[in-house]
């Protein structure tokens, strides 16, 4: 799905840390959070670079769903039957992470 609006602001990972993509993006009003590369000086706050936390967990979690085969290829028509296999993955990511 394309978003009809542009967004506020774009959080990447260190791959997307460049002043060419940042001068693109700040014509066009949006805002580039990336942490830095190792060769490159600090230029942004660390206030905008905490967002990064967020981004890491859903990325993270994503990753780990991706382990259940059922999620990646998507065998159900159905949305709810995705959304059930879904929920389950959920909570036996859940109970594995709380169990041990």
């Amino acid at each position: 799905m394309i978003p009809q609006t542009t967004p506020a602001r774009v959080i990447g990972d260190k791959a997307y840390d460049s002043d060419r993509l940042d001068k693109f993006l700040a014509a066009q009003g949006v805002e580039m959070i990336a942490p830095n590369r190792l060769n490159r000086s600090q230029t942004q706050d660390g206030r905008a670079l905490r967002r990064c936390k967020r981004r890491w967990t859903v990325e993270r979690t994503i990753a780990w769903l991706q382990n259940y085969r059922r999620l990646c290829i998507r065998w159900e028509k159905s949305h709810l039957a995705f959304q059930g296999f879904l929920h389950l993955a959920c909570a036996l990511l859940l109970i594995k992470e709380v169990l041990g």
